[in-house]
């Protein structure tokens, strides 16, 4: 269903939601929430309380590929950024299946959105970090049917909303009228926001806050083979035209990151090597534009970059044949952008790099005769 004519809202992507209208709610719910913390009392996910829940696409068999390794890279590591070492070593070694939940969608009747959180019939959902509690709640009030496609990780993490959200948004077209509570495209993540929006053909209706007749949602954390085939749409979405293909592109960190406790020290040299030796194409993708960042990893047998949300740009646009090559830091490893390659049947490579809390070094042997793997 994707029925604009219930919701009135600006056809462009940095205006807030106007509502079809103009009668507002008032609502006890987020002191009824306070008081059930305070009693102890648990809040299921609002999917409970949904009234209509359907599947989307089936579940499906996904290969968790081995990533190409030197011997002795993976005894590096000594810390995990998400889950834990044990969990990201297996990720790594791979050479398994799983089956990947089906997709699903539940739509849920007399919705509150207030302060960052979902309400409905006693079950919650937060999607942003609250702002100064307020127990009353007064909200405008939508007829129609609105279809959320952001998730909690993906208000937080650019590579989160990019590499989920923005698929999930595909689905919503088809279920109501896309809504996110981002208020505007150029917030959080920059002008790389409203260029993927814009790209993508997103035109959602923005709310911080709102009470709404039906409020559709979706269970598309999963890797399956339908979600697969949306990224395999958005990547000619961003591509478009035939790229000439080339050696690679190396990412380099946004800036704030080179100065952190994950910073790879030597991450400029690597990149001059890799281009002086391969003919790696270098790309700061806070200094350019998507279109720039397209035509460089359109084309390219391999992205390379430290672990991090900017290489999601390279990882999406890069052609279905081309591999990943991926420095870690062996006290913070993060498995996360191998989902994407093993999703989309391609393989990831890796290098962990010595350090700690100062910075990390890799060894530029190490890159090359991992290159050599790929």
């Amino acid at each position: 269903m994707n029925d604009a004519s219930h919701t009135a809202f600006s056809p462009t992507t940095d205006r807030p939601f106007t509502p079809a209208t103009s009668r507002r709610t008032l609502s006890w719910r987020p002191a009824r929430r306070l008081l059930d913390r305070l009693l102890g009392n648990g809040q299921p996910d609002i999917t409970k309380a949904a009234f209509e829940r359907w599947q989307i696409a089936p579940r499906s068999c996904i290969e968790v590929r081995s990533a190409k390794v030197l011997p002795g890279q993976l005894e590096r590591i000594s810390g995990a950024e998400v889950g834990t070492v044990k969990e990201a070593m297996r990720h790594f070694k791979g050479g398994f299946d799983v089956i990947a939940a089906p997709t699903m969608g539940y739509c849920i009747r007399d919705v509150l959105l207030h302060n960052g959180v979902l309400h409905a019939r006693g079950a919650i959902r937060r999607l942003r970090p609250g702002t100064r509690f307020a127990p009353l709640a007064f909200a405008p009030h939508e007829m129609g049917r609105l279809a959320l496609y952001e998730s909690g990780p993906g208000n937080l993490r650019f590579g989160s909303w990019l590499g989920d959200d923005c698929l999930t948004y595909r689905l919503a077209e088809d279920a109501g009228v896309p809504f996110t509570t981002a208020l505007s495209s150029t917030g959080k993540f920059g002008r790389h926001m409203f260029e993927y929006e814009s790209a993508l053909g997103m035109l959602p209706a923005r709310a911080a806050a709102i009470h709404c007749n039906e409020l559709v949602l979706f269970d598309d954390e999963t890797d399956n083979e339908h979600k697969r085939a949306r990224a395999d749409e958005m990547r000619w979405r961003l591509v478009r035209r035939p790229v000439e293909r080339h050696p690679g592109v190396f990412l380099l960190q946004e800036r704030a990151n080179r100065a952190g406790p994950h910073a790879l020290l030597n991450e400029l040299n690597i990149a001059e090597h890799l281009a002086v030796r391969h003919g790696f194409r270098v790309l700061d993708p806070s200094r350019v534009d998507i279109a720039q960042i397209a035509r460089a990893c359109g084309g390219a047998e391999v992205i390379a970059g430290v672990e991090g949300d900017h290489l999601v740009h390279g990882l999406l646009m890069m052609p279905a044949d081309a591999r990943a090559l991926v420095i870690q830091p062996q006290t913070g490893v993060n498995s996360t952008l191998k989902r994407l390659t093993d999703r989309q049947g391609q393989d990831y490579a890796l290098v962990v790099a010595k350090g700690a809390n100062n910075g990390f070094i890799a060894d530029i042997d190490d890159v090359e005769r991992t290159l050599d793997l790929v």
